[in-house]
Parts: C-alpha cells; structure tokens; sequence
C-alpha cells in the first residue's frame, strides 16, 4: 500500500510518501518526501492553482492508495484562514482522483512520531529523518518542476 501524507500550508505543503507491505508487516519504505512552495508574490488565488497542479502532479508519479492529511485546529493567526484553504485544495484534490483520505491532528501525528504531542517541528523531522536513516530533509526552496502534461 502507497500512502501519500500531507502538511497543509499556504506557503509550504509539506509531503512523505511510504510504502508499506501489509503482508511482511515491516518498517514502511520511504518512497519520496518534500515540500511544494507557492510563489509569495501571487494573490491567493493563484497560490491554491499552484498548490492542486503540484498536488496532481504527485499523485500522477506516485499513485497513492491512501492519503493522511493533517487535521486543522482553529488557533489565533493572521494566516488561519489561508491555511484552511489550502487545506481545501488539497482534499478536493484527493477526492477528484478518489484517494480515500483520513485526517489526524497535528498532536496525534506529534506524538506518533516523536514521542510528544508538543514536538515541534524540527524535533518531527528529526525523528523521521532518524526513522529512516539515509534521506536527507526537504529543501523548502526548492519547488517541484513543473511538467508540462500535468
């Protein structure tokens, strides 16, 4: 089974896709992980175009059976609403490719994989990048090239 996860930003999507051989009930295989950035100089609107082209773009390589995407919980910050959208974009995406999606909260995933419901960031990536030995972090400044069949 291929799972595609998803952290749902308006600036950076954050995203992992494992393998997993359900039969052999073995350590899930990292297949790919990154980040697909939006342009800050374009309006919103075309920050979500930005955002289902790359997102098609990766279920078109990967083919994922299930996608996991981060639950949003509602907090005070100037950018709450555009996360919510883009986070929209992202399950409309999934659902018009029929990807069956479910959604954890951020402190479930924190807990899962670091240890703590309060890890931050960097202390989730260390933990996946130990889980997983040789990959290396995700560039947050470098985009997914655009193909131009997508």
């Amino acid at each position: 089974m291929r799972i595609l996860g998803l952290d749902p930003g308006l600036a950076r999507v954050g995203y992992g896709v494992l393998e997993v051989d359900e039969q052999r009930r073995n350590q899930p295989e990292m297949v790919d992980c990154g980040i697909i950035s939006t342009d800050a100089g374009r309006g919103e609107g075309e920050r979500m175009v930005e955002i289902a082209r790359d997102l098609r773009q990766l279920l078109r390589l990967h083919r994922p059976d299930l996608a996991a995407v981060e639950k949003f919980f509602f907090y005070r910050s100037s950018n709450t609403i555009a996360v919510v959208q883009a986070r929209g974009v992202l399950i409309m995406t999934l659902a018009r490719f029929q990807i069956p999606t479910v959604e954890y909260p951020p402190m479930q995933i924190k807990l899962a994989l670091a240890g703590s419901g309060h890890a931050d960031k960097g202390e989730v990536q260390d933990a996946v990048m130990r889980s997983y030995g040789s990959m290396s972090a995700p560039n947050p400044t470098m985009p997914l090239t655009p193909w131009p069949w997508v």
